[in-house]
């Protein structure tokens, strides 16, 4: 074979991608932004013509149209995927960076903490932290949900004199894996969008695994916490005494429950509405279930819950228009830098698929294609913790395999995938993710203590989720 044809196959233009994209947010400290879009021209650059126009007949174009987009210049290329995939999760990732920073800043988000607590009372309130960030983590991003309970964590720690590891493992546990799993955290939203999966399955199948790994999540952080004790500690954020003095605020002079779940459910209704009409119905729909439709689809509910979160800041702190205005001009830059990387890891993604990669995986597994499903876990799984971001690991994940969504012979819905993928992202967070620093300082862990309690539950969680999405695949393929 000839140096020619060895750097155009498949797997050799894959590593290279990769070790590019890993390589330069470890090594030379790029921004995933910057690592992901030299990964795609790098892989665009490799790829022979010939298997750009394979790729395009593949996906049923006309032989005069494949030929065309095969003849595009690399930077054409690497731009139309870049906006693809921004025309699929640009307003939806505004639209829960405004959601999230309204239930913040409102009170919302705390009240929704609160009512579970009272629920489960305070004994039980690891329970509570748990269910809580789990919930609160979907439309809220990872970072927000540690600032946001990790301060009720110490306060309520203190009060019972006991159980702080424990409080802090169930914030963490929690918030990881609905970042993982569940739209419209950006991860598994772009996911979704690649692996073609209906948003609304692709949320409640995201929230009844995450139910399942909190689940174990919480019993090893149980054992942890009995095993390797840790006490509350004065932090840069609060002395103990400063803690003891703070009166909370008054659960009444929060929103109430009904409301403040509104930003979520609503779009959550509409959205898995839509998806059941059309999978029951299919195109014929009266005029009902054509509101439905309108107002299920993602990008129309996530805006509806978006004014609606709005509406209760705008109550409850009494914000000018002028300030609204202010406060959304924060939320949407916020929301920006996520855009980008997403949008970059799309164009990797997308160059990685002209390859022929997913063929060629396919072809590998073909006298047995459950080892898919462990397949994705681990290819996700090595590249997080290599590089240290769960979003970029499922992004450069879906790219590899999203490719084998259009295989006929797949025995099972491309649901447990993508589920796969969402689990293996959590493996394994060690000092080069910027979530272990934030729980680890936040907390007030020092560096073992985290490396010790927080990496083996989050190994634990995706392990478990790995085993039920193969039963569940083999048991109730959907298809």
């Amino acid at each position: 074979m000839t140096l020619s044809l060895f750097l155009a196959e498949p797997a050799v233009i894959l590593f290279t991608g990769i070790i590019i994209v890993a390589g330069g947010i470890i090594w030379l400290k790029l921004n995933p932004f910057l690592a992901l879009l030299l990964g795609a021209l790098v892989v665009a650059i490799m790829t022979p013509v010939s298997a750009v126009e394979q790729y395009a007949l593949s996906k049923g174009a006309t032989q005069a149209a494949a030929l065309q987009q095969a003849n595009r210049s690399i930077g054409e290329r690497v731009a139309l995927e870049f906006g693809n995939t921004c025309s699929k999760i640009g307003i939806i990732i505004g639209m829960a960076a405004i959601i999230g920073k309204c239930l913040l800043e409102s009170g919302a988000a705390e009240r929704i903490v609160r009512s579970v607590l009272r629920l489960t009372g305070l004994q039980k309130a690891p329970v509570a932290f748990i269910i809580s960030s789990f919930f609160v983590g979907i439309p809220v991003f990872f970072d927000a949900v540690i600032l946001l309970m990790t301060p009720l964590a110490k306060t309520i720690s203190l009060r019972l004199g006991k159980n702080y590891l424990l409080f802090i493992l169930a914030i963490a546990g929690g918030a990881a894996m609905a970042n993982s799993l569940v739209p419209p955290a950006p991860g598994p939203l772009f996911l979704a969008g690649e692996m073609h999966i209906a948003m609304g399955t692709m949320m409640i199948a995201g929230i009844i695994l995450g139910l399942f790994t909190i689940t174990a999540g919480y019993y090893y952080a149980v054992w942890v916490n009995k095993k390797w004790p840790v006490e509350l500690r004065d932090s840069l954020d609060a002395k103990l005494e400063d803690i003891r003095s703070v009166s909370l605020q008054e659960t009444k002079q929060l929103p109430p429950l009904w409301l403040s779940v509104l930003p979520l459910l609503i779009p959550l209704v509409f959205i898995c509405a839509d998806t059941a009409l059309h999978s029951i119905h299919g195109e014929g729909m009266g005029k009902m279930a054509a509101i439905i439709k309108f107002m299920g689809d993602r990008n129309i509910a996530l805006v509806i819950g978006a004014l609606i979160a709005l509406l209760i800041l705008r109550v409850h702190k009494k914000e000018s228009t002028a300030g609204l205005s202010s406060f959304v001009q924060g939320a949407v830059i916020s929301a920006g830098g996520i855009i980008l990387i997403i949008a970059a890891g799309g164009a990797f993604g997308g160059m990685l698929q002209q390859t022929g990669i997913s063929e060629r995986i396919a072809l590998w597994t073909k006298d047995y294609q459950m080892a898919l499903i462990p397949m994705a876990f681990f290819i996700t799984a090595i590249v997080r913790t290599a590089q240290g971001s769960a979003t970029v690991a499922l992004i450069t994940a879906s790219g590899i395999l999203s490719g084998l969504t259009h295989n006929t012979s797949l025995p099972y819905h491309p649901l447990y995938l993508g589920l796969a993928i969402g689990c293996g992202s959590k493996l394994i967070p060690w000092m080069n993710d910027a979530g272990f620093w934030l729980i680890c300082k936040m907390s007030n862990l020092t560096e073992k203590e985290t490396l010790r309690a927080f990496a083996p539950m989050l190994l634990v969680m995706g392990l478990t989720g790995l085993i039920i999405i193969m039963i569940a695949a083999k048991l109730l393929p959907l298809v």
